[in-house]
């Protein structure tokens, strides 16, 4: 009987050889890369046969090892961590206890591409937070403490001093992996926020630009998060921005928010409005490259329809004006219609019409009925503060058990911009867990519901302000505690719909990791085949081990067979 070789059930590079033989199909030859053919097909685009030639690009080291561990298999394993009620069997929202990177890799094989929506809150890299220091051939614990990021109580050591010659790229190594398996999760129209302070945002623009695309950059949030300032000498700072992505801009959906406080000029017979003009002011669009936009209307000088308001029709009147769209004031580039010619026909005089500037001047304009707008890029009001983040969370918990956490209404703004109803939405630096509850409240006021997957490490609370609470150890517990307090609040805004959750733990594989053998010594050959005769680790447990292939067991803790498996 032939031996199949044994793969791990998702390989991150399998799925790239496969999108570049789709690419690139005559670079391949028996199933493996002509590194020559390869080259020609790239043409021009390959790099300078010279090393030494220079570039652009972002560099620190450490990056190619970083790359390695965004395309090395897992070594863990997610198995049921609470006794899932009935309803919870059913939920689709996931609370993941354990290191984020290995839980990343493991979400590849079930939600790889169905990510609408990733909100992340990262380290800011200030030389006190946590920075993981990434090595999982061991566990989570036993590693962080033998790299001294535990002491002998398992409280966490490791900061980032900005003493250590490597400060930045350390931070860069810890954030590339993440960032690069976070992309492979997202739908082809999903988004990513990222918060960041003035630390580190320019390195993570750079790294964002290298992962998500140049062209995929959606825009930067300024947020107003700090409206008293915080005296840091020479400035008082009052701000944080959040980057915004998406993995295809071509294919980006992102939805309106509503605008209470809209007030409208007009009004006609269908209702009140605003006017906007017809012509696309980016000046990336011209005559020459969407010449379907470029196109005359004519505006009726007898019929003036009330006030500054004339008839307009793509057809010449007896008595009328030419309009096409202006031209650029500042670069005098010929400006195009939003519009094109069967659109602008079907809205002719109910959405657009002609409007009088001036004596000898005017434009087609549009209707502008919505009452909801475009997301703004300075987010200032005050729910936006980080001091409302802290008080969101004192609401729940009765005290402060938490530092910085995110005010819930920035995160259901990002929520509303970027999702909609049946979508799923990934944090994997849950932290105090205001992206669970953010969604959750949505849910209970809204007949939208979308579900949540937020992952957070159980690190201890090192970090945290006089955590008196009993049973809030670990940042994860107070993530945990949260998800279940905004729980019990949502049933009692809508008693309709399932606020469940199923909870998770990452854990050791079952089965031992293979460590190819590459020398000549047959002895020990022979001695790494016999140890591994039987795949299975030495304290392996029959839950764990039919959970980690995907099966039913006989208990009632694991009498469930979950998709993310």
């Amino acid at each position: 009987m032939a031996i199949e070789k044994l793969k791990p059930d998702f390989q991150f590079d399998e799925e790239r050889i496969k999108k570049l033989y789709e690419i690139v199909p005559e670079a391949f030859a028996d199933g493996k890369i002509n590194w020559h053919s390869l080259q020609e097909a790239l043409g021009h685009y390959k790099e300078d046969d010279d090393v030494d030639s220079e570039h652009y690009g972002l560099f620190w080291p450490g990056k190619r090892e970083a790359r390695r561990k965004s395309a090395s298999p897992s070594t863990g394993t997610l198995i049921p961590a609470n006794d899932f009620s009935s309803k919870a069997i059913h939920s689709d929202n996931l609370f993941i206890e354990g290191e984020n990177l290995e839980v990343l890799k493991l979400l590849q094989k079930a939600y790889a591409d169905k990510i609408k929506m990733i909100y992340i809150d990262p380290p800011y890299n200030t030389g006190n937070d946590f920075i993981y220091d990434d090595n999982f051939s061991e566990t989570v614990e036993d590693y962080m403490r033998r790299t001294g990021q535990l002491d002998e109580d398992s409280k966490p050591l490791a900061t980032n001093s900005r003493v250590d010659g490597r400060f930045h790229s350390k931070w860069l190594s810890m954030m590339y992996p993440r960032l690069r398996l976070a992309r492979n999760l997202l739908k082809e129209d999903g988004v990513i926020f990222v918060s960041i302070d003035d630390n580190e945002v320019a390195n993570l623009k750079l790294l964002m630009n290298e992962i998500f695309g140049e062209e995929n950059f959606l825009g930067q949030f300024v947020i107003n998060s700090t409206p008293n300032a915080r005296d840091y000498g020479h400035i008082g700072k009052m701000h944080e921005y959040c980057l915004f992505y998406g993995k295809n801009s071509t294919l980006t959906e992102t939805y309106h928010l509503e605008d209470k406080d809209k007030k409208f000029k007009y009004s006609d017979d269908i209702g009140d409005y605003n006017i906007h003009p017809l012509y696309n002011s980016n000046v990336a669009f011209t005559n020459i490259n969407r010449p379907n936009l470029y196109y005359p209307f004519y505006l009726n000088l007898d019929n003036n329809i009330e006030e500054d308001f004339y008839e307009i029709s793509l057809k010449p009147f007896k008595n009328s004006v030419e309009i096409f769209p202006p031209k650029s004031v500042k670069d005098n580039i010929q400006f195009v219609w939003r519009w094109g010619k069967d659109k602008s026909a079907s809205e002719m005089n109910v959405n657009i019409i002609g409007y009088k500037i001036s004596d000898d001047e005017y434009r087609i304009v549009q209707k502008m009925r919505t009452t909801e707008k475009v997301v703004r890029s300075l987010l200032l009001e005050k729910e936006f503060s980080s001091r409302r983040g802290t008080s969101d969370l004192e609401k729940l918990f009765g005290k402060k058990t938490f530092s910085f956490p995110k005010p819930l209404e920035l995160i259901k703004t990002f929520i509303k911009v970027g999702s909609t109803d049946g979508d799923t939405i990934l944090d994997f630096f849950s932290g105090s867990g205001t992206l669970a509850q953010a969604v959750l409240e949505l849910n209970a006021e809204s007949a939208e519901t979308r579900n949540f997957i937020t992952v957070q490490l159980p690190v201890k609370t090192k970090f945290e302000i006089n955590t008196e609470i009993k049973d809030l150890e670990n940042i994860s517990d107070i993530t945990e505690a949260r998800i279940e307090k905004s729980i019990i609040q949502c049933r009692k805004i809508n008693s309709e719909k399932d606020f469940s959750y199923k909870k998770f733990r990452l854990s050791t594989s079952s089965f031992k990791i293979w460590q190819d053998y590459l020398g000549s010594d047959i002895t020990a050959l022979e001695k790494l085949l016999s140890e591994n005769s039987n795949p299975l680790i030495s304290d392996w447990e029959i839950d764990n081990l039919l959970s980690e292939r995907g099966r039913s067991t006989k208990s009632k803790k694991n009498r469930v067979k979950d998709k993310i498996y």
